[in-house]
């Protein structure tokens, strides 16, 4: 896993750039907000293929357990990847609601979620 740092307008994002899974269980994404937040990092961006398939499924609590700390710490999140593939409606509904906030959004790039970041 590395860090790459982007640099937009004074607003420093960490994009977490790995070729395997970071996050597969809760305390693996309580470690990385830890770990960034300790680095200065409140703006993070992980790509959707670096997170467990489980995530996904909201009935197991993985993603509202995780992302219920990154929105208490007042860390903003972006996810990048491809979201059509996922059938379940809850988590279309979820994602949707996610994104007409401020602190957690699912992007289809990096670009995007860089403005939107930087922008907030």
């Amino acid at each position: 896993m590395r860090i790459e740092t982007h640099i937009i307008k004074d607003t420093k994002i960490a994009e977490v750039i790995s070729d395997v899974n970071i996050i597969n269980e809760i305390e693996d994404g309580i470690d990385l907000l830890g770990s960034l937040y300790y680095q200065g990092f409140d703006k993070i961006i992980i790509h959707e293929k670096n997170i467990t398939p489980d995530f996904f499924d909201l009935k197991n609590g993985i993603a509202g357990e995780i992302l219920q700390k990154f929105s208490t710490y007042r860390v903003r999140l972006a996810i990048v990847g491809d979201f059509s593939k996922y059938s379940s409606n809850s988590l279309k509904d979820f994602i949707f609601e996610s994104n007409k906030g401020q602190h957690i959004n699912f992007v289809s790039s990096c670009t995007e979620a860089v403005n939107i970041l930087s922008n907030r």
